[in-house]
């Protein structure tokens, strides 16, 4: 009885902790598909931006390509203030609009019929949202290099790509034919965005960089890097054929760059080994200075690691292999694949990007140091596992649930590794969620119903367990001379994942559930543990 109530108590925690945060207007109006958005599906924008640093504003215009796929005469876009929307343009007439807060729905004068493809052109000026703490609190960040030159970047993975453009701020659409960004820029620096760059036009006292990407792409990866940039340049012979890999650095960074950037063709290396081929052969890969942390911009992934293996010369796993590897290089990367190609419908999805992406590193490891490494690294993540709130959030409401997606997510996916007990299956269950999902946008249960099938294991409870609730399984058991006796408790409702033990030193399969269980060995028990790779707590009953 006793620990029935432990068990209602901290499912009861978990629900306070939801009940605890209200939700506006304004959250639904960013987090759902609402019916102004419903109706059409976004397949190209055309992005025209020129940045003016001395302002520190910038303006322009985005065509939004799109079909329709059903009537209406309402069109919701987003643009956050104070960036404003200057006028919008269909066919050649004005379009009026009306705004609730950063959500602008546009009066179509036009006849919306189904099936035709459209396009609608929104011109755009503001002084953006300055970034705080990029890349977590996003905006612009405006600053300099040693030089004095300007040194500028966007970030807005969580506040939303809205922040500087106007769009269809929802992850759910991508532009399924991709984008066409173009920067006007001062003329001694040079703009580096997503994609490939297809011409540079030269302008008074300006420079314009056209760049383009010709995959589905997430809103949030959108980006523009303002600098002083070196560039070069290398052929990588991948999986689908040769890989143009592109780095570009600050100046005053060359020769730091060139070394500390070697780690890209290794981490491309192992990740198409444990994932498949990169997914954006058609764009590129690049690696790029930016004047924050780092970011996974599709096909243009930004770097600020300080040219230095850790987190910022940190081993985030207190192990010594955290220091083997460039986090920002592996980490960011790593999401081309989680984030990027499979990409969350739903913000309260997120642990499908960073959960895997968190399991990349461990990968990375396992790849070039074996998998005792592998183990270890992610076994010494948990202790930045904190438990308050659900990994999953709430939908609809652009709610992205619990920063445990990254180290617990990790970790429940090392597990499932355990549970599988054939590495080469697994490989090919993560390839093959790549291939299943290859520029998808996705839901949870998609994934765990996948994972499930191709794993021949149900896993429902299991995602439950770590997905949903706060709860940690805790096995109790007790011992009697050569009998184990053990049970789970803190556990949803038929959880009954096995676990490897020590007994004795050597490794044993146990089956527990919610029920006393009893195993018999051969020889009295004189030591025993649960094998540190579960994510399980214990307790001995005396």
């Amino acid at each position: 009885m006793k620990e029935k109530i432990c068990i209602v108590v901290l499912l009861l925690l978990t629900l306070s902790a939801f009940s605890q945060q209200e939700f506006t207007r304004a959250d639904t109006l960013r987090g759902s598909i609402t019916p102004e958005r419903a109706w059409f599906d976004v397949t190209y924008y055309d992005l025209k931006v020129t940045v003016n640093p001395s302002e520190k504003t910038i303006e322009g215009s985005n065509t939004i390509s799109y079909k329709i796929l059903e009537p209406n005469e309402v069109m919701q876009i987003d643009l956050q203030a104070p960036m404003k929307i200057d006028k919008i343009i269909q066919d050649e007439k004005e379009i009026s609009f009306t705004s609730e807060g950063n959500a602008h729905f546009l009066k179509l004068q036009k006849k919306q019929h189904k099936g035709n493809e459209e396009k609608i052109t929104i011109y755009f000026s503001g002084k953006p949202i300055v970034a705080r703490r990029p890349p977590w609190d996003g905006g612009f960040t405006w600053t300099k290099d040693s030089n004095g030159k300007d040194f500028i970047a966007t970030s807005n993975e969580g506040i939303g790509s809205s922040v500087w453009w106007p769009l269809k701020d929802h992850p759910s659409d991508e532009p399924d034919n991709g984008i066409t960004i173009s920067v006007t820029a001062p003329k001694d620096l040079m703009d580096v965005s997503n994609g490939r760059l297809k011409k540079v036009i030269e302008n008074a006292n300006t420079k314009t960089w056209v760049w383009q990407v010709v995959n589905p792409i997430n809103a949030y990866g959108v980006d523009i890097n303002i600098g002083d940039y070196v560039h070069w340049s290398e052929k990588y012979e991948g999986e689908k054929g040769t890989l143009d890999m592109d780095y570009y650095v600050l100046r005053e960074n060359e020769a730091k760059g060139k070394e500390q950037f070697k780690q890209a063709p290794m981490m491309m290396k192992a990740f198409e080994h444990w994932f498949g081929p990169y997914p954006f052969y058609e764009d590129g890969y690049k690696l790029i200075e930016a004047p924050y942390l780092g970011m996974e911009h599709q096909s243009s992934v930004t770097y600020g690691n300080k040219f230095e293996n850790g987190y910022l010369g940190r081993d985030l796993s207190e192990t010594g292999w955290g220091l083997k590897f460039d986090f920002i290089i592996i980490h960011e990367s790593g999401h081309e694949w989680f984030a990027n190609s499979i990409t969350n419908k739903d913000v309260a999805d997120m642990w499908i990007h960073e959960g895997f992406t968190n399991y990349s590193e461990n990968l990375y490891l396992d790849y070039y140091f074996g998998k005792k490494a592998s183990s270890e690294y992610v076994i010494g993540t948990r202790k930045k596992i904190m438990n308050q709130s659900p990994i999953i959030g709430q939908y609809n409401v652009d709610n992205s649930g619990s920063g445990d997606m990254y180290y617990k997510g990790g970790n429940m996916l090392h597990m499932i590794r355990q549970l599988i007990e054939d590495d080469e299956k697994w490989r090919q269950i993560l390839r093959g969620l790549n291939k299943e999902f290859y520029h998808q946008t996705v839901t949870t249960k998609q994934i765990e119903d996948y994972i499930s099938k191709k794993s021949g294991i149900d896993l429902s409870e299991f995602f439950d367990q770590y997905l949903r609730t706060v709860m940690v399984p805790k096995l109790q058991y007790s011992i009697d001379g050569k009998n184990l006796k053990f049970r789970y408790v803190d556990i949803v409702k038929n959880f009954d994942m096995p676990l490897i033990a020590l007994i004795n030193g050597k490794e044993e399969w146990i089956y527990p559930t919610s029920e006393w269980k009893t195993k018999t060995l051969s020889s009295p028990i004189l030591n025993f543990q649960i094998k540190e790779d579960f994510y399980v707590n214990s307790e001995e009953i005396k």
